[in-house]
């Protein structure tokens, strides 16, 4: 069955999670008092320009737009001017600046706690949503530590000692294919995880602990067939946390959008763009119900150099030039709604998304 998810199935999870609250005009303008939950959104590569590739492309005015709310963020690294995007996870989840390729950890190799290390310490519950496998850069480093951001395997093993209340994406093989032969897929289980492997197993999950393993490495593009997959799994990520009556954190990364750029492959790009500002809706429907939400999308590093020398809005279409196959030094936009929102304006570290979070939620 592909990744093809019915928009009813969204609107009911929605229902079901969401408490009545304000509206939406009356959320997107609110930003006092300390929020009860956080969700940061990761839209991994994107600048300015990939969201306005986003924007030429779409009939509708994205969700992102509406922030009232706007911040711009530092993303160079402790060892480079440009980062990777495990060092730029790591200093959002971790307050920390590292070096490229390490995960969770300081420059000198040492262990620093993430977000939901913290949250767990204060009984808040904590998950991962991507579209790429789970042991990769940036869903790994708000999860795991490793000074290598390729050890997958070992990766893997994080999710069993920080046991995120929910993660899904992909990347079964690091958990049930292993070189040690390890079967961490049991050892999950034992730790009181459902874990799903489908789609249709996700959608009938009902867990206080969610694993959700639905490819053997990463999720498939949009133009292959993932369909509303991010956006859901983003909702039950929220309906699993939400179980938890002192709060939440939870990070959602639209992973694609970065190896889009790498590609220079703007219809790629602009596919995955346009998908993670559906799920920036989706999120949103949740938060103005709950009121107590607060949501953040940015992105982790530029990546293409990509610039707009043309394009025509009538006709939905962009003409997208790039300087380079890697990532760029280029802040990039940090978008914020919600209790807590006026905190994220202006120009920042990365490091300081952490600092924010953290003081936000008494961490």
């Amino acid at each position: 069955m592909s990744f093809i998810i019915n928009r009813l199935i969204v609107i009911v999870l929605l229902t079901s999670v969401a408490s009545s609250g304000c509206s939406r005009k009356s959320y997107l303008l609110e930003s006092s008092g300390r929020p009860k939950n956080v969700i940061l959104i990761i839209g991994d590569g994107m600048g300015l320009a990939h969201l306005y590739a986003g924007m030429s492309s779409s009939k509708k005015e994205l969700n992102v737009a509406k922030s009232k709310y706007i911040g711009i963020s530092l993303t160079y690294s402790d060892d480079d001017y440009t980062t990777d995007s495990g060092a730029s996870g790591t200093a959002m989840a971790t307050g920390v600046k590292t070096r490229n390729g390490m995960i969770g950890m300081r420059p000198d190799s040492s262990i620093v706690p993430n977000l939901i290390e913290l949250a767990h310490r204060q009984d808040l519950a904590g998950g991962v949503v991507s579209t790429s496998s789970v042991v990769h850069a940036t869903p790994a480093s708000f999860v795991a530590h490793s000074t290598d951001r390729n050890h997958y395997d070992d990766i893997a093993l994080g999710y069993l000692k920080t046991k995120p209340e929910v993660f899904i994406g992909g990347g079964y093989r690091n958990f049930a294919l292993r070189a040690d032969s390890l079967n961490l897929i049991r050892e999950l289980e034992e730790a009181g995880y459902q874990v799903v492997l489908t789609e249709e197993e996700l959608i009938g999950a009902d867990a206080a602990k969610l694993a959700g393993l639905l490819a053997d490495e990463h999720l498939p593009k949009m133009s292959e067939g993932r369909g509303d997959m991010l956006s859901y799994s983003a909702i039950k990520a929220i309906e699993t946390l939400n179980k938890n009556e002192k709060g939440f954190f939870l990070m959602i990364e639209a992973s694609q959008i970065d190896w889009a750029a790498h590609d220079h492959d703007t219809r790629y790009l602009t596919e995955e763009v346009l998908d993670m500002d559906r799920t920036v809706g989706v999120v949103l429907d949740f938060a103005e119900r709950n009121g107590e939400t607060l949501v953040i999308v940015t992105a982790d590093h530029e990546t293409g150099g990509m610039t707009l020398p043309s394009g025509n809005r009538e006709e939905l279409s962009v003409n997208a030039t790039y300087t380079t196959i890697g990532h760029t030094g280029i802040p990039v936009p940090v978008y914020s709604f919600g209790p807590g929102a006026d905190q994220f304006t202006g120009f920042f570290e990365n490091t300081d998304i952490f600092k924010k979070i953290k003081d936000l939620l008494k961490l």
